[in-house]
């Protein structure tokens, strides 16, 4: 479990953050009313891999701590849970609830939360259930601990929210994230990167980054590993060609795999996901999960009744690839 340590934060709330403009509008409104002595709804974030949705919860987190300790003079600590290191209500109990929640004001982040055990998320239908005081009780083994909801948060962030148990979700505020585009993930980039991008390049670079927050941060410490050493008051084309050569960085951020399967695709007309599997040497679930799905978001790979197919706009993005 990670702890906090003191912060400053923004005075504008998810200042730092770039788009998710709904998200960031409804988290607003909830401060507010939780500024003002209400309650803060507990929260389920939900979001693709690397979207930000465990940023959004701890800067939610640090501007609960915040208005806390501006308008109820509460020290109000936020601590961050990986949930597959959870596994069993004893120790849930033991380990966070006693030392950390019990008669304290805290936020807690359930990360992953998709892992959360069995036992675990029956005690959370119990303390999170919905009713008028804002309060529940739990008992286990010879404690027993009173919630306040004025003083305790719960925020859940998954990238797989078919997990969570039904029951549970029911119990908290359901807040999706937003899909990034071209402009933030550019947006991204020029805030981590030290000196200026050249021209359009900023696009060009986003577009390698696959719609996830977390490939613009990493691209963003690609450039700087590059520039390191080097006195340049510019990054330019020049140096974007030299970085993805020596990265192997494909137009649309695409893997060695993806390519390959789009490759093989273009000598077949059609193809089972088994003989894809079996020519490729990945099991059909890998690939079902971890190629196919972006080939069929930007629209490389389509699924027929035959099997697998590239399509047209696959084809071009093949041609391409030669003067890349």
């Amino acid at each position: 479990m990670t702890t906090t340590t003191p912060t400053v934060t923004s005075e504008i709330p998810f200042e730092s953050i770039v788009g998710q403009d709904r998200v960031k509008s409804k988290l607003n409104f909830l401060l507010d009313s939780y500024r003002n002595g209400g309650v803060m709804p507990h929260s389920l974030l939900i979001a693709p891999k690397g979207c930000g949705k465990t940023m959004i919860a701890r800067e939610l987190a640090k501007q609960m701590k915040s208005i806390a300790e501006k308008t109820r003079g509460e020290q109000k600590r936020w601590y961050e849970i990986n949930c597959s290191t959870v596994k069993s209500v004893k120790q849930f109990f033991n380990q966070i609830i006693i030392p950390y929640v019990n008669d304290k004001d805290c936020t807690l982040i359930f990360d992953e939360a998709s892992e959360i055990p069995r036992d675990v998320t029956m005690a959370l239908l119990t303390i999170l259930n919905p009713n008028n005081s804002n309060r529940t009780t739990f008992s286990y083994d010879d404690y027993t601990v009173d919630f306040d909801f004025r003083r305790q948060n719960f925020i859940l962030a998954t990238s797989e929210s078919h997990k969570v148990f039904h029951a549970l979700m029911d119990r908290l505020d359901r807040v999706e994230l937003e899909e990034y585009n071209v402009a933030h993930l550019a947006e991204m980039i020029k805030r981590n990167v030290n000196i200026p991008i050249e021209g359009k390049l900023l696009n060009e670079i986003a577009t390698v980054c696959r719609g996830n927050a977390r490939e613009a941060q990493k691209k963003s410490g690609n450039i700087e590993t590059y520039l390191c050493g080097q006195k340049k008051t510019t990054f330019d084309k020049v140096d974007w060609i030299s970085l993805r050569r020596t990265l192997g960085i494909l137009p649309l951020g695409l893997s060695n795999i993806e390519l390959q399967v789009l490759r093989l695709l273009a000598t077949r007309k059609e193809t089972s996901l088994t003989r894809l599997s079996a020519s490729i040497g990945m099991t059909k679930e890998s690939l079902q999960k971890d190629v196919e799905l972006y080939l069929q978001k930007m629209g490389l790979l389509e699924i027929t009744t035959s099997g697998r197919a590239i399509t047209a706009k696959g084809l071009t993005y093949l041609k391409n690839l030669e003067i890349w």
